[in-house]
């Protein structure tokens, strides 16, 4: 989903002709609509793609130094942008590399992945491989440099269980740097990367909608073998026939999990079969994480799940983090259907342009030419609906540009 190239022009010339700032290929101003699942938002001042690191670096830094505003994307599978597009320069990484660094028996395998790399075809190729850790991340829609940003999870893995350092640019001091495990904070659907779209911990600049820190690569470091890392989540280990705790064979697990995703319409969509369930962000809402006595005023039924560190506890046994007893989470989708959101409901009836999902209530989908207002308008009415029934406040997951709830 892009537009068709015109040109290529320098930075400086990008800059000088009105907006559109950065190196790589410059493309007529496409509709955000054209490069994100939810298939909605208007166009950007400017449009480049980054086919190198150069690239991408020069035009992160012309934007800023324009004072320009920046989207960068990739699968743009993580946003919602306004029916008006964006007034700033959107820059794309099309990177797409995998380099193995090591792979022995000892010291596992470690590999470098450019920004731009397509997630889930990592994921395949680490279950080929016999890559460890990243399986039950299988048919999770974006690209590589997203995954750390926003701590990708799913089924009980997240990708902090394997990331060794993220290399990024660093906006604020118009350098590059390498950021250890340590220094990237990791948390549930957090980190220190997505925290500087927020707030700055050194009281400078907040960056929005693209953070202080753009990712250029990621090194992963993951052990060997068939099977895969603990199941972690009884709906997979249920699936599979296994306990919670015990290893089933990788490629089984990732069978396990895209049959599983499929099957709540949380794939990306097949342009040959169209399924409007899959024009979505995926969970729209994080699962709310609510401190335990204000957990116990839940009804009894709903679910609750340990909070864990997202580091783990140790490097052998189970890759899971220590329990945080004083925290629970509890299931944004469970929240939303006792609240009395049904799978498909829309705000104007079923026939609404934005509905929930047919299959699952976490999603919010584009039934074929729905807006960005429609889309926060039904967002709003079920993170209202929710307050006023629970007294838990949704949080949407997607980053929103332009719009608000």
């Amino acid at each position: 989903m892009t537009a068709t190239p015109a040109r290529r022009v320098s930075a400086v010339e990008a800059v000088a002709e009105g907006g559109a700032s950065g190196a790589g290929e410059v493309l007529d101003q496409p509709a955000l609509a054209e490069l994100t699942t939810l298939r909605v938002g208007g166009p950007a001042d400017a449009y480049v793609e980054a086919t190198t690191e150069a690239e991408l670096v020069d035009a992160v830094r012309a934007a800023d130094d324009a004072g320009e505003p920046l989207l960068v994307i990739g699968g743009g599978s993580n946003l919602l942008v306004s029916d008006e597009g964006f007034g700033g320069v959107v820059v794309r990484d099309v990177r797409a590399e995998i380099r193995i660094d090591a792979e022995d028996t000892c010291g596992g395998g470690s590999m470098t992945v450019t920004a731009g790399q397509d997630w889930d075809q990592l994921v395949e190729r680490a279950v080929a491989q016999e890559w460890v850790g990243i399986e039950a991340l299988s048919g999770i829609p974006g690209t590589v440099g997203a995954a750390p940003v926003q701590n990708i999870g799913a089924y009980g893995q997240e990708v902090a269980g394997v990331v060794a350092s993220v290399r990024v640019w660093d906006r604020a001091e118009s350098r590059i740097r390498n950021l250890p495990l340590i220094d990237l904070a990791f948390g549930y659907r957090t980190s220190l990367l997505k925290r500087s779209m927020h707030a700055s911990p050194e009281g400078g600049d907040i960056w929005y909608p693209s953070p202080r820190y753009v990712v250029l690569e990621v090194n992963l470091q993951m052990r060997l073998g068939t099977l895969s890392a603990p199941i972690a989540y009884p709906e997979l280990a249920r699936r599979l026939g296994v306990q919670v705790g015990e290893r089933a064979p990788s490629a089984e697990v990732r069978a396990a999990v895209l049959e599983l995703r499929g099957g709540k319409g949380m794939l990306l969509d097949d342009p040959t079969a169209p399924d409007h369930d899959r024009w979505s962000a995926g969970s729209f809402f994080t699962n709310p994480v609510v401190a335990a006595d204000q957990a116990d005023l839940l009804p009894a039924d709903a679910p609750r799940f340990p909070v864990r560190s997202a580091l783990p506890s140790r490097t052998t046994g189970p890759s899971l983090g220590e329990i945080d007893p004083t925290l629970v989470k509890t299931s944004a989708a469970w929240l939303i259907e006792h609240a009395g959101f049904t799978k498909g409901f829309g705000v104007h009836g079923p026939a609404s342009a934005a509905t929930l999902s047919t299959k699952h209530t976490l999603a919010l989908t584009n039934r074929g030419g729905a807006s960005a207002a429609e889309i926060v308008e039904l967002a709003r009415a079920v993170r209202d609906g929710v307050l006023d029934t629970f007294g838990i406040e949704l949080v949407p997951e997607p980053v929103l540009v332009g719009v608000a709830l």
